[in-house]
């Protein structure tokens, strides 16, 4: 039982420390052979759940394509807003251990009097996502600790509710020796007692058997006598 919460406590310390700050940096991607300026974060932890957060991230955004390369949100709602021209364009890429992902537009597919205000509404939205992304992660973390610290409470308890009803059974058990010593003890008693009585009786049955000779004795002299009387 030990080993098997030392192993969930390896479990929940084991995995590595996620950075506390999301830094957005502005980058270049090639879009449809043109190069548009794009929004970044680096962002620590597994690939696989970095890119799955990511896209329902964009789903939520509008209307997300996946096919091609990169991503596309068409109709794209930021910050309530909804922008029926233009799209908004992201992707990620990394390793196992650090992924990257991004977002930006292209300009000349937006209204001029929009650009500004959707990439700076944009940025925010990319740094919006690696805070949420951590904090996920670590919400995660802490569900399964927490769950690891039920699993330990609910055994301590079942320790503590054992302990009671063992005690309880030794105490049971130590007024039963008790008793069968007593018990013992009396045995004893009786049994020299009875074994006194016993020596006892042997001798007083001796005796009287000498009695019954010694009256029979008595009783054929007695009919002896009687016999010769004629």
């Amino acid at each position: 039982m030990n080993k098997f919460f030392l192993l969930m406590l390896l479990g929940l310390t084991g995995g590595p420390a996620l950075s506390q700050t999301v830094t957005v940096n502005k980058q270049n991607e090639k879009v449809k052979s043109e190069t548009i300026e794009v929004f970044a974060t680096e962002l620590e932890g597994k690939k696989a759940d970095i890119e799955n957060a990511w896209v329902r991230f964009l789903k939520d955004m509008g209307k997300l394509k996946q096919i091609g390369n990169p991503m596309s949100v068409s109709e794209p709602v930021i910050n309530g807003t909804v922008f029926s021209k233009g799209v908004v364009y992201a992707d990620s890429k990394g390793d196992e251990k650090k992924t990257t992902v991004w977002a930006g537009i292209n300009p000349t597919e937006w209204d001029e009097k929009d650009q500004t205000y959707a990439k700076r509404e944009l940025q925010k939205l990319v740094y919006q996502f690696g805070v949420t992304f951590y904090r996920d992660q670590v919400q995660k973390e802490i569900d399964e600790t927490q769950q690891a610290l039920d699993a330990v409470e609910k055994q301590q308890q079942r320790m503590v509710n054992q302990n009671k009803d063992l005690t309880l059974k030794l105490s049971n058990n130590e007024q039963e020796r008790i008793q069968l010593e007593k018990t013992l003890e009396n045995n004893k008693l009786e049994n020299a007692a009875l074994i006194i009585r016993l020596n006892n009786n042997k001798k007083a049955q001796d005796s009287l058997v000498n009695v019954n000779v010694q009256i029979k004795k008595v009783m054929e002299t007695q009919k002896e006598k009687l016999r010769k009387i004629n």
